[in-house]
């Protein structure tokens, strides 16, 4: 039996309930969902509970799926939706604290601190506030092959796009990082400013 075969079968066992093989599909993908939410989540959220929160939903919903070959661009899908649920909870959780602030302000006589100064409380780690910087389509790919080691053509079918593609785009989004790195550096630097504006291939 091919690998992508036993692949298949325990992906078969998993959607028919066995519970040993959900629990072994899990830990075979776990690693590159973490990396896909840490691609997709919002300053301020957690990995590991945003991955838990996948687990859960992985859990509860394997059993709908009915194409052993769809787990992978299904799994991806589930966490793009909780890494975008919990960016709504944290623009929610900002704007209340904006609000609080602004009154407390109010109170005391003293401007407001303005929603990027919340933001950037909220914010933690150099780098990876500079890899969020990097617009999706780039960053993804980017911290599949960098934080997962996933090669080009694991991610291409990840993503649905083509060897090629992933490589220019992992390339693009290597050359704005380290730009973002470089600006940051520099004494006139804006953190938190706008990366580049470019198509994606």
């Amino acid at each position: 039996m091919t690998d992508a075969a036993g692949d298949h079968s325990l992906v078969a066992a998993a959607i028919r309930g066995d519970v040993d093989a959900v629990r072994r599909v899990w830990q075979d993908h776990r690693r590159w969902v973490a990396a896909v939410l840490l691609a997709h989540k919002p300053a301020g959220a957690e990995v590991d509970d945003l991955l838990q929160d996948v687990a859960m939903a992985y859990v509860r919903t394997i059993g709908k799926l009915r194409d052993e070959s769809a787990l992978k661009p299904w799994l991806r899908t589930v966490a793009i939706n909780a890494a975008r649920a919990a960016g709504r909870q944290v623009r929610l959780r900002q704007k209340q604290q904006v609000v609080l602030a602004a009154q407390g302000a109010m109170e005391r006589d003293q401007p407001p601190p303005s929603d990027a100064e919340a933001t950037d409380r909220d914010e933690s780690g150099h780098i990876l506030r500079l890899i969020q910087e990097i617009p999706e389509g780039y960053r993804e790919p980017l911290i599949l092959r960098c934080v997962r080691g996933m090669n080009y053509r694991q991610i291409g079918e990840l993503l649905s796009l083509p060897e090629t593609t992933i490589e220019t785009r992992i390339a693009r989004g290597r050359r704005m990082l380290r730009d973002l790195v470089s600006r940051a550096a520099s004494p006139l630097a804006r953190i938190g400013a706008e990366p580049r504006a470019g198509g994606l291939p």
